[in-house]
């Protein structure tokens, strides 16, 4: 073929609707797409960014999408257990099919189906008629099984994910990754191997190796089955045994060519798109950006990627434009036009608005004159980075007034910023004027190093919208197309993508910079405006006003502050950290009997599992390796040394880079850390740590303990004071519950792991063993998080039958406290969410979720919600107020750290006394319970002494 008529080949793009959907759905499982009525769209997202991606990079001729309906009841009928052990499919997905599929419909795009038919039967039906009628076909999967169908005009076509890019396997690749002559010995693979996900049985004691071994000698699994008189051991004996279960598992494997489908090119052609359907199905699920993408794509706005094929170079198809592609030639205005008239999106700049600069003494003086006059104002400030620290100020805007602003610049002279800082003091000192912005505390941090304490209410619309949707992002572009169907301009669109961060604000022109700040407050004022009825309509705005938005001048206070740490004493740890990993090195070497990279799963596993066969049956990855997972080298590790010592290495090395190493290059220009709270990162309400994270240096190992030496007082006259809440999460539950023999232990002061154990064992408080302490301990913090027997049993050393015992006994014990729990679960089940002390909501979307695995997590998360989130908002409470109270006397002393249920302050020796007693009274009276709350304080010249 010469390279004219292969540019003119026509091309078939065929999509395996389901494993795009899944791979979408969890490729944002741990950030998953809420909508603001609290919709999953992860799945949409997922399968349509993939949808998108092909359409804008291949610009194809024909395309289909291809759904399962109903598995496949021809491998069913041969095998019942055919993906009998799939969990059943997450609510998340389910609800994502009609979705997709009305897009698809809006789109004209073909959707394929045949009831009791899989997708890749009628994938593989379609792209092996397409191809005997001169088409190039690219199967659009992740799914390995495809390979198989792969010819010189079949590819497999696996979409980019994760930053990596797209990957098509032509013949070459699938040679090269399956170790096959023909692609079609890839069904011998499969059948030999097996596949877990599918249930298909395979030959056993065959892995990913041994498969491609036997191909390579025998060609295929009737070729292995007729030469077993070749092989040798307990191979042969299960060759042998199970010769038909290898045919059968080559039967399930392979791909149905002759399914009741057709292609017909005319309706598979890529047609023109129903723009008005799509754009007001995109509203619907809140998708801004993916509906500009739609625009740029089908518009002509966007220049596709060229792509590389596994063969050749996929030459460009000619483009509708200078500089652009059109899919649909003339009729791109049209296009544009529709969708824009199915939306009511809209930015800033598109609407009526007056945002002016103040930039003379003069117009300062009038605005500020009426600055004075209100009562509610936005502000928002401009700055030459994100690091507050080190940030300077460009300029500040202010809006009191939909679509109405001002904008004051600020030279780069430091000293004159000072001075014009001076002339809009009385705003930020005024008590009676309300401070509206988002993520003020930012702005508070800012503001502090040029001498301006924000005083008078405070309304800060991302915490607003973390009361409100603690599931969803909180970030302002989110925030302005979800409840205002705006779209901000970014700072790469003011200031080009060449401008890292706002250092090059300085060079943007006035104007363009009023706008872009401006435009900021407006829309913050207008979220605010939103946000204020739907606090109320939750009913939590008494827990905005009263806890997250106090907390927030504590939290820059704290950040402010900083900790001092001692660099030459983790110099010195690091150098023995590294003496340490070196000697576990070479241990793990001579038990190996070889060197190899211990930091490599892949060749870890192969020393543990290959070569040294510590397992019969090691567990695998879904890619086929060897698992090296911390859970499964810690069942192994009791049994095996050179396993422990892996485990030692890597916890070695994690503390050695994490900690160790990295702290000392986060250290301030005041020598100090400056950690940064966040308020609205976990759904319970905990404050999460970041750059650094103090908040997870280790405490349970001797080496990790070591690290909290390096944080120390701010001088020799200055102690580290830590008070740590004492069991608070039990002494929750115990009051929540209204469990009353577990509260009486709690009031007579009594260790509640031996009172627990003196109960459920039925043994005399004084004869309680260490070790019945000990399992005690671990179901009362486990029944919190729902533990199981399995689970029990993993963490002591009962058998299962053993820890089924004790946690039925234990709430035979606590009758009560069983009782709370499924109150708690049928809460959840009728109104969608569960709250604490303060009213804090955690809203459970799942928790009537169809699918067992996902009702269950809601379901431990309706138990844990309120007992997590109730101990956050009590140590919030207890923050607040003792800044107070050291806000509102002469006391030196400074809060430093909270961690989870601790906090660290900085305190001047002489007033160590007074700060024990004021500490342990606030934070024991925070709030109050039927349960008394407890707090151990301890003193040191250093974090670990004082913990």
């Amino acid at each position: 073929m010469t390279n004219t008529e292969e540019n003119t080949q026509k091309r078939l793009f065929l999509l395996d609707a389901f494993a795009l959907i899944f791979r979408g759905y969890y490729a944002l499982i741990k950030n998953p797409r809420i909508t603001s009525s609290g919709m999953d769209v992860s799945a949409i997202m997922g399968f349509t960014n993939s949808l998108f991606d092909v359409i804008r990079r291949e610009r194809p001729d024909h395309l289909a999408v291809a759904f399962d309906k109903g598995g496949s009841s021809a491998r069913v009928e041969a095998f019942p257990e055919y993906k009998a052990n799939r969990d059943e499919t997450p609510e998340a997905i389910k609800i994502a099919v009609p979705h997709i599929k009305e897009i698809l419909k809006a789109m004209h795009i073909p959707i394929v189906e045949r009831e009791g038919v899989e997708a890749d039967d009628l994938i593989g039906t379609l792209s092996k008629q397409a191809e005997k009628e001169g088409y190039k076909v690219y199967m659009v999967t992740p799914d390995k099984d495809y390979a198989q169908l792969v010819s010189e005009n079949i590819f497999m076509y696996k979409p980019a994910r994760m930053g990596n890019g797209i990957e098509i396997w032509g013949i070459p690749e699938v040679q090269k990754r399956f170790e096959v002559e023909r692609p079609e010995q890839v069904i011998d693979y499969l059948g030999m191997m097996g596949d877990a996900s599918d249930n298909i049985p395979g030959l056993p004691g065959v892995g990913d190796k041994t498969a491609k071994k036997f191909i390579a000698a025998y060609g295929s699994m009737e070729g292995l089955l007729e030469n077993t008189d070749q092989l040798k051991g307990k191979m042969k004996e299960k060759v042998e045994a199970n010769a038909e279960l290898g045919l059968l598992s080559k039967q399930l494997a392979t791909i149905m060519l002759d399914c009741d489908v057709t292609f017909d090119a005319s309706d598979y052609e890529l047609s023109e798109p129903d723009a008005e359907a799509v754009g007001k199905k995109f509203d619907e699920l809140e998708f801004r950006r993916m509906k500009d993408q739609f625009v740029k794509i089908f518009s002509g706005e966007a220049p596709p990627p060229t792509t590389t094929t596994a063969t050749k170079k996929q030459a460009p198809k000619p483009a509708a434009g200078e500089g652009q592609f059109s899919l649909f030639g003339g009729d791109s205005e049209a296009i544009t036009d529709s969708m824009q008239a199915g939306s009511t999106r809209k930015t800033i700049k598109d609407t009526p608005h007056v945002y002016q600069s103040v930039d003379s003494p003069l117009s300062r003086k009038l605005f500020m004159n009426s600055l004075m006059g209100q009562t509610s104002v936005c502000f928002d400030t401009e700055t030459t980075g994100l690091d507050p620290l080190t940030a300077e100020l460009v300029g500040i805007a202010f809006s009191w007034e939909v679509g109405k602003g001002f904008y004051i610049p600020f030279p780069e002279d430091q000293e004159q910023v000072k001075e014009l800082i001076q002339e809009i003091l009385p705003f930020f000192e005024a008590e009676s004027i309300e401070k509206i912005g988002q993520n003020l505390k930012y702005d508070l941090k800012v503001l502090a190093k040029y001498g301006v304490t924000v005083k008078g209410k405070l309304f800060d619309t991302m915490l607003a919208h973390y009361l409100i949707n603690p599931d969803m992002r909180h970030n302002m572009d989110v925030l302005a197309e979800t409840y205002l169907n705006y779209t901000p301009v970014s700072i790469t669109e003011l200031i080009g993508k060449k401008g890292k961060n706002q250092l090059s604000m300085r060079q943007v022109p006035l104007d363009q910079q009023t706008e872009y700040a401006v435009e900021d407050a407006d829309i913050t004022l207008q979220l605010k405006k939103h946000f204020e009825k739907e606090l109320d309509e939750a009913g939590t705005r008494k827990l905005f006003d009263d806890i997250e938005i106090p907390l927030l001048r504590v939290l820059a206070a704290m950040e402010l502050e900083g900790i001092n740490l001692n660099v030459d004493f983790l110099e010195k740890l690091s150098e023995e950290l590294e003496a340490d990993i070196t000697r576990l090195t070479s241990e793990i070497y001579a038990e190996a009997g070889e060197e190899f990279n211990i930091g490599s799963p892949k060749q870890l596993g192969e020393i543990l599992f290959d070569k040294m066969k510590l397992v019969d049956k090691p567990k695998k990855t879904k890619t086929g390796q060897y698992s090296t997972a911390e859970d499964v080298l810690s069942y192994l590790a009791k049994d095996h040394e050179i396993i422990q010592k892996i485990l030692d290495y890597r916890g070695l090395t994690k503390l050695k880079s994490t900690y160790v190493d990295a702290l000392p290059t986060q250290v301030g220009i005041d020598h100090r850390v400056h950690t940064d709270y966040m308020q609205t990162v976990a759904a319970t309400g905990r404050l999460s740590s970041n750059n650094p994270n103090l908040q997870n240096i280790p405490i349970r190992t001797e080496r990790g303990r070591e690290v909290r030496k390096a944080f120390i007082p701010r001088n020799e006259n200055h102690t580290l004071l830590a008070a740590d809440y004492s069991q608070i999460e039990l002494r929750i539950i115990a009051a929540l519950s209204e469990e009353e023999t577990m509260i009486k232990a709690f009031q007579d002061g009594e260790d509640i792991h031996a009172s627990t154990a003196a109960k459920v064992f039925n043994v005399p408080l004084d004869e309680v063993t260490r070790e019945q302490r000990s399992n005690a301990k671990t179901v009362n913090f486990g029944i919190i998080y729902g533990v199981s027997a399995f689970g029990l049993s993993n963490q002591t050393d009962l058998s299962r039958s053993e820890a089924k015992e004790l946690i039925d006994t234990y709430y035979k014990t606590y009758p009560k406290l069983r009782n709370y729990m499924s109150e708690q679960v049928d809460f959840a089940r009728d109104n969608g969410y569960v709250k604490t002390v303060l009213d804090r909501r955690r809203y459970l979307k799942n928790i009537n979720s169809g699918n067992a695995i996902v009702r269950g997590a809601a379901e431990r998360n309706a138990v844990n919600a309120p007992i997590q989130g109730s101990a956050a908002d009590i140590i919030k409470l207890a923050m607040i107020n003792i800044y107070e109270k050291l806000e509102n006397s002469d006391y030196q002393t400074k809060m430093l750290l909270q961690v989870h249920d601790e906090l660290v302050f900085d305190v001047p020796n002489e007033e160590l006394e007074t700060m024990k007693t004021l500490i342990k009274t606030e934070m024991e009276n925070a709030f109050k319970m039927n349960v008394p709350l407890d707090v151990e304080v301890g003193l040191g010249h250093n974090w670990l002494e004082a913990h």
